[in-house]
Order: C-alpha cells, then structure tokens, then sequence
C-alpha cells in the first residue's frame, strides 16, 4: 500500500521508558475505571481498529480500543489518555472514506458504536436526542414512527453512525434541496481534550448566545471534541409526493450538461444523482436488479412538490435532460424502477470494491463547471492508465470518482494515486473544494494545504490550540498542521 499523503508524524508515546510507563499507566487507569472486558488489546482487535475504510491512508496499531458505552466512559478514556501523553482516535461505525479515523501508534482508539440509545422524540417540538452511535437509518425509523422525518441521508446511511455524520458534517442525496448534517444539529453533548463533559446548542427553532460553538464542531472530524449526543431537528413526515425523472445519456459530458443547465434554471429537485456505466454494470453483475445496460452515464432526479407545483417541476427537468442530448427521458417513473436505480447509486461503492481498492474522490465544484470536471476526470483516467468510475450528488456539484486500483497492482496503485491528486487540482482549478461531505480526514491535507491560505491554516491552528492544548484529539487530522 502507497503511502497516500505526507503528514506530520506523531511520535509514538512508548519509544522509550517513559512512554512504556506512561502506556502502562494508561491501560491500568482503563481497565481500574471501566469494566476490563471494553478495553481491547488483543492484536485482532487493534487491526480491527486501525483504520476506517479509507485504507490508502496511512495507520498503525493503536495501544488499546476502548468500547464505550457512556458519556462517562468516553470521559474516562479521554483523562487517562490526557494524563498519560497519549493520544486519543474517536471512532463511530469506521466507515469513513478518508482517514479520519486512522490510528496512530501507541493511541487510544475510542469507539462510540455501543452508544445506541435514542434517548427522545417530541413531536411537538420536532426534535429527537440519540446517542452518537445510533445509525443514521435506525433514527429516520425511529423518528417516522412519530410522523417525523430526519433529511440527511449519505449513502451510508444504513450503517453508518449520526455522531460520525456530525464529525464529517455528513451530506447525501436529499442534500441538494434539504441541506447537510450542520443544518439539521441544534445541539450537542461533548467530551473535551480534558475530558470534561459539556453542552453546546439548544432546544428551541432559534438561538444565538454566543459563539456558534455547536457548528463548529460539526465537521471537525473529532479534533476539537468527542461528539457524544445529538440533538437533532426534524422535519414533518408528511406534505410530500414524490416524481421521479430519469435520463440517459451517451457520454459523461452531456449528462454533465443537464446537470449545468437544472441548476442554470433555478430548478431545484429533493435528488439529482449521477452514476455511470461502469458503476450501473458493477452493481447489476453483483445485486442483478436488472439496470439499464449500453449507456455510459444516467441521472437519477426526483422532485417532491405536490400537485400541479411538482409536475411542473418535474417536467421541466424532463426538457432540460432531452436539450442536453439525453438519449432517454422517462418522466413518471415506477416507485419501484425508481428506487431500485436509486438503490443502485447507493450500492456503488460496495460494487466496485468488489473489482479491487478503490480510492474514493469527494471533490465539489460550482453546479456549472460539472461538465468540465467530469472531462477532466475521464482525461486523467486516460492519462494515468486507470479505471475511474463516477457517481455523483450532481445536483450539489459534489462528485465522486472513484478509482479502482486491482488487488495486488503496486503500479496500478501509484498511477492511482497520481490521478488522485490531479483530479484534486483539477477542483480547485475550477472553483472548487477538496471534500464535500468525507472530510479532510488525512487523505485531502495535501489538497486542504494548497486551498486554504497561510493565515486560514493558523486561524485553524490557533482554534486547535484554544480547544486541546496538548494535541490529544486525533492530531493531524482535518487542516493542514
């Protein structure tokens, strides 16, 4: 495996004497303060800790994992790490596709998977209060029982967890018309670097005492603060009527083109997703759902105004797909036809990591450059010599490439890499930024370096320093250090 980025190395705590004793230290603290049987040391469960799915990363066995099952027990892990000089990886579902959760050596990998509990749900208030380890999917159930909807949907949304959407201020494909994790967190429970407790947010519609310190931490891909509870605003359930528009297109670029000219026309669908051929036949040889074979990209639209509002919207989308060159337009398509493509777009990833590593793009560009950027994409697939197939949150201009490297092709892999990072100038060539939605992670410092400016990069500094003094938070992480 490719190193994938260049970053600052963080010593590891047990080098010499003093960092055996301090790991030492550690441990006993852990296992004295919490039940011994959530504190993993075998080497099986490190490796198992080590890394999100972002494994082009780089990583290192941590020192222990720490399965969390409170506010307290983060606490707890939190302090013995503090006192003892050691470094502290919180982690929800580990599926992260950039490093954000990577450990390093001799760290405290702190998971948050065991915190389930949705703790309450006021309909009248439309509001609900989880855990941070509750699934995205299991809280949109949870919350529709009670006539209530919870908008943010990443493609992960089944398993992965509302405290790691937060950390990541997590998108998906309602995003375009519905916004991201940030609009939607009121408020918060955080574990500081010294493993003090606090409360950030509120309860109420509106509210501005003070420093926005709840967005803050939201996308801060726990460097600032362990996020251990959510309180979430919801949206009704009801008032919707959902139309589905599907396009089919002979090249990337002219499906980029429908993208540009919906966007031009200040049509706003609840969905406009992308996929191409190459992830439509992955998903089919896999799942068989009897997709569309023959065609080299497809949008994917869905409006949900009601009535006479909704057909307007959704023919109008219609004649935007047909002007760009669509070889297909079917409007009015079945529930079950839509979502089984829409389906299909969230079982991409999982698809092509079935054909080898794939190393995952999260760049996002003006809505008007899309049909650029995807040129560009296919010029440094071309280039490079790789297989780069692409899904896309088209409507918010958020693409994803995602390159597949064969298991094994150490040159594939490099030549990977190379194109990962020219698609990444690329984006910002074009107006445009280096994550969307992933995070910075350790994947995208390289590409955060070159996008924020000197003075930006100590203003993050200069916050890390006021929030975690000692660096004990997932260091190196989410700005360029």
């Amino acid at each position: 495996m490719p190193d994938a980025v260049p970053h600052p190395a963080v010593p590891d705590p047990g080098s010499d004497a003093s960092g055996r004793r301090a790991r030492l230290a550690a441990l006993e603290r852990l296992r004295r303060e919490l039940d011994p049987s959530r504190v993993l040391t075998e080497p099986t469960d490190l490796a198992r800790y080590a890394h999100d799915d972002a494994e082009w990363a780089d990583f290192a066995e941590p020192l222990a994992v720490v399965l969390a099952e409170s506010v307290d027990d983060v606490a707890v892990a939190v302090r013995a790490a503090a006192a003892s000089g050691l470094k502290v990886v919180p982690r929800g579902a580990g599926t992260g596709l950039s490093g954000g959760a990577n450990a390093m050596a001799g760290s405290i990998v702190v998971s948050l998977e065991r915190m389930t509990r949705i703790l309450e749900v006021d309909a009248d208030e439309r509001l609900v209060v989880a855990e941070a380890g509750v699934l995205n999917d299991d809280l949109r159930q949870a919350v529709a029982a009670h006539g209530l909807w919870y908008p943010p949907d990443p493609a992960s949304y089944r398993i992965s967890t509302i405290g790691g959407n937060a950390a990541t201020n997590a998108g998906g494909i309602c995003c375009v018309k519905y916004g991201v994790t940030r609009d939607y967190v009121l408020g918060m429970t955080v574990v500081l670097a010294d493993g003090e407790v606090v409360r950030l947010g509120r309860r109420t519609a509106k509210g501005v005492t003070g420093y926005d310190l709840t967005a803050l931490m939201v996308g801060s891909e726990g460097t600032l603060g362990i996020i251990v509870e959510l309180t979430l605003k919801l949206l009704p359930l009801g008032g919707r009527e959902d139309r589905a528009i599907v396009g089919s297109f002979d090249s990337l670029e002219a499906a980029g083109d429908a993208v540009a000219a919906i966007s031009a026309a200040g049509i706003v669908p609840s969905a406009l997703e992308l996929i191409d051929r190459t992830c439509i036949e992955a998903v089919d040889d896999w799942q068989s759902l009897g997709l569309p074979h023959g065609v080299e990209a497809m949008l994917l639209a869905r409006v949900d105004d009601v009535g006479a509002a909704g057909e307007a919207r959704a023919a109008a989308i219609s004649e935007r797909m047909t002007r760009a060159g669509a070889l297909t337009v079917e409007r009015g398509a079945s529930t079950e036809a839509a979502d089984r493509l829409f389906l299909a777009r969230r079982l991409a990833y999982p698809a092509l990591e079935r054909l080898g590593p794939v190393l995952t793009e999260d760049i996002c560009v003006p809505r008007g450059r899309v049909p650029e950027m995807l040129r560009r994409i296919q010029e440094s697939a071309r280039d490079h010599d790789v297989v780069i197939a692409n899904i896309a949150h088209a409507g918010d201009g958020n693409l994803h490439p995602l390159i597949i490297a064969p298991e094994g092709d150490d040159a594939a892999k490099a030549r990977a890499k190379l194109a990962f990072d020219r698609i990444v100038d690329d984006c910002r060539a074009l107006g445009g930024t280096v994550t969307g939605e992933h995070g910075v992670g350790l994947l995208k410092l390289p590409g955060a370096a070159h996008e924020l400016s000197p003075r930006v990069i100590e203003l993050h500094r200069a916050v890390k320093r006021a929030l975690d003094p000692n660096g004990v938070l997932n260091p190196g992480k989410a700005f360029p250090a």
